[in-house]
């Protein structure tokens, strides 16, 4: 009888151990959500730059008693086209939207802008990412729903696809409304 060496059996059990992982993670209610410690804290500081004669936002704009979204965004961003027609639609329904043009050139920005239309209420450059790194945010695009008070309700990273609102941003509006 062959004996068995521990080396041959050494991939086997990685590769177990890979297989548990993947089944954990595919059990998670939404594998794509990406924890947020500042969720139910107050939204950081805003520190953003003028983009182009676009009109700016700061700190009192999220604390002024209104339901708000503070989206990240850059030009250079594919899924960032793809969620922009779903800002223009809450936007036309009268939710105040906040932009940060991130890591991007304002020509291009303004170009982006120019091309797919201005969802956002008020709009700011940063540049270096560091408001971003304050805000936790991991790539673009990136929104969070603010309630009145300044509060951060929710963060969603990635689009916002048709999907996306009407199962994880409106019900996020709905209830930073209702506190």
């Amino acid at each position: 009888m062959a004996k068995v060496s521990p080396l041959m059996i050494a991939p086997l059990v990685v590769f177990a151990a890979f297989a548990g992982l993947a089944l954990v993670g595919l059990k998670r209610e939404d594998p794509n959500a990406l924890p947020s410690a500042l969720a139910g804290r107050q939204a950081p500081a805003v520190a953003v730059s003028p983009l182009g004669d676009k009109p700016g936002f700061a700190d009192n704009d999220l604390r002024g008693g209104e339901v708000s979204l503070v989206n990240y965004w850059a030009s250079w961003c594919a899924p960032c086209r793809v969620e922009h027609p779903n800002l223009e639609e809450l936007a036309d329904e009268g939710i105040t939207i906040y932009g940060v043009n991130y890591k991007d050139k304002p020509g291009n920005a303004l170009g982006f802008l120019e091309e797919l239309g201005d969802p956002y209420t008020g709009i700011g450059a940063d540049e270096a990412g560091r408001m971003a790194l304050d805000w936790g945010v991991y790539g673009v695009p990136e929104t969070y729903v603010i309630d009145g008070r300044g509060e951060i309700v929710l963060r969603f990273a990635g689009p916002i696809t048709d999907r996306v609102m009407e199962k994880t941003i409106r019900p996020a509006i709905e209830a930073a409304r209702g506190q």
